[in-house]
């Protein structure tokens, strides 16, 4: 997979299974945040979503706007079951044989059929990005993925954040607990290291072993301020080489923690290449 340029990817959106009992409604859907977040990543040169259109009329125009393909798959029996996961997994197969430039797939369903597709992608080099609400996704989907963003219906996001709001605020400096994943990852690579490490190499590894992993979860609006937290707490130090790029150190590696210090408040603005890790 290359991660030196910007990437290539495609979408393909299991559209009944996004709005099917996870609390988003197909006349609320909102492709935006997920648009933003692989945006991010990339360019997206190929859209397609599946599914039985005259069910759901009503999110037809919003998916227009994003110039999303709308693959129309009927229901094939009575009991109104219709083939759009085959149907996906067929244009994504036929799409990685036959276009190399596209080196990403983002599937945004949370059903666990999809993992065989999954891990032919992954067989085929190709980075693969999931998308599907927390509630109702399938943990093993999860797994299957090189990296899992969840989607959250409108009205939880807006709660969320009115609830999440006076914590921050009132306990803005108080330790905040570190996830464990980050507390294993940074805690073997340091172990292992024989010189500084890159910030981007713990974030990969971290979303390497858990693809849906979000500091922002934890309450980090970055991993650059989850890294600044785990030096709060002795959990590893930080070092500003040539006062430019940020590196990290065991706890007990001797360098000027005055250096480190001064350095911080200056890193409130992050680096590009901050920013390209800490998404």
């Amino acid at each position: 997979m290359v991660s030196d340029k910007e990437r290539r990817i495609a979408l393909f959106i299991d559209f009944e299974n996004l709005v099917t009992n996870t609390g988003i409604s197909p006349s609320t859907f909102d492709l935006q945040p997920a648009m933003d977040r692989l945006l991010e990543r990339g360019k997206v040169v190929f859209r397609r979503a599946y599914c039985d259109w005259s069910r759901f009329r009503e999110a037809t125009r919003r998916l227009h706007d994003f110039g999303v393909e709308l693959i129309d798959v009927p229901p094939s029996t009575r009991a109104g079951k219709n083939g759009a996961d085959m149907r996906l997994v067929i244009d994504a197969l036929e799409l990685c044989y036959a276009r190399e430039h596209i080196d990403t797939f983002a599937i945004a369903s949370g059903d666990s059929d999809f993992c065989p597709l999954a891990y032919k992608l992954r067989e085929n080099n190709r980075m693969l990005i999931g998308l599907g609400v927390k509630g109702a996704t399938s943990p093993l989907f999860v797994k299957a993925c090189d990296e899992f963003v969840y989607l959250k219906p409108p009205t939880t996001t807006k709660a969320a954040a009115r609830r999440e709001s006076p914590r921050k605020t009132s306990g803005e400096r108080a330790a905040r607990e570190i996830p464990p994943i980050a507390r294993e990852v940074v805690a073997g690579l340091l172990a292992r290291a024989t010189g500084p490490l890159n910030p981007s190499l713990i974030k990969e590894t971290i979303v390497r072993k858990e693809p849906d992993f979000d500091e922002r979860e934890a309450g980090f609006s970055t991993f650059s301020r989850l890294l600044q937290e785990m030096e709060r707490q002795g959990l590893l130090k930080r070092q500003q080489l040539n006062g430019r790029q940020w590196y990290v150190l065991p706890p007990d590696a001797a360098g000027s923690e005055k250096e480190t210090g001064r350095g911080e408040d200056r890193n409130d603005a992050p680096s590009d290449a901050q920013r390209r890790e800490s998404d």
